[in-house]
């Protein structure tokens, strides 16, 4: 049976008018970053475009890869040498795509890492809050969620990462703000918005005193564990929509 096709252009303004990519003030361009050839049949999705990545896409024989976290990030150097040459020379090399979402993937209401993290840990969305609407607000669904400890422990089995707790494990939680990757500095605004926790992907030094002088708990779940599902929700959609292949391919990162 042979495979379908989907047209380059047309996945990238597929995804531009789904992601809604012109909402956003962000770090870095949202949508095909790198031209590869023009008739794709199979897509591999991951968190970041290393070369780990790029390599096991090529094994993968994929036209195209679509990641959250792509290149020609703002203030970088924009000189083609060292690892950007050996990045951009393997998937030029190999005439892949290079499809990236950043703050977009974080915020869809449907397939973007937020709302993804929402299902996981079957927090039922209430609100928003922070600039873009970025920062989500919830409730456990489940009464047995009633604890810091416990929603830890939801979090652990559903991230497969011990996250980092900053608080009394046997405080109780009702409302509840996250907001996936390096989002730690939406703290403030989590409390300002009612919840007794915020949780993200990483801590930075102030994050502990925020938190305490706040009077909200924080959990920090990974980066990368709390940006593996959304990636993986589009590649998903693309691939039922369009009729193509799609896998998902999980490069490990302890951050």
């Amino acid at each position: 049976m042979d495979r379908l096709i989907l047209n380059r252009d047309d996945l990238a303004q597929y995804l531009a008018q789904l992601l809604d990519i012109t909402h956003f003030r962000d770090y870095c361009p949202n949508g095909l970053q790198v031209e590869g050839k023009t008739e794709i049949q199979k897509i591999v999705t991951g968190v970041t475009a290393c070369q780990a990545l790029i390599a096991a896409a090529i094994d993968a024989q994929a036209d195209a890869l679509l990641v959250h976290h792509g290149y020609f990030w703002r203030d970088e150097n924009p000189c083609i040498v060292g690892m950007k040459h050996h990045r951009l020379k393997a998937l030029l090399q190999h005439d892949i795509n290079l499809f990236a979402y950043h703050l977009p993937l974080d915020h869809h209401s449907q397939l973007g890492n937020n709302a993804q993290l929402a299902s996981a840990l079957d927090l039922q969305p209430i609100g928003h809050f922070g600039e873009n609407d970025l920062g989500w607000l919830g409730k456990p669904k489940k009464a047995t969620v009633n604890t810091l400890g416990m929603l830890a422990e939801v979090i652990e089995n559903q991230l497969n990462r011990t996250p980092l707790i900053v608080g009394n494990p046997e405080q109780s939680v009702d409302v509840i703000a996250w907001c996936s990757g390096a989002a730690q500095g939406l703290l403030p605004a989590a409390a300002e918005a009612g919840a007794q926790v915020y949780l993200s992907g990483e801590i930075s030094e102030p994050t502990a005193h925020q938190a305490r002088e706040l009077g909200i708990a924080y959990i920090s779940c990974g980066h990368h564990a709390t940006e593996r599902l959304g990636i993986q929700a589009l590649g998903a959609h693309i691939a039922e929509k369009f009729g193509i292949l799609h896998e998902f391919i999980d490069i490990a990162n302890p951050a």
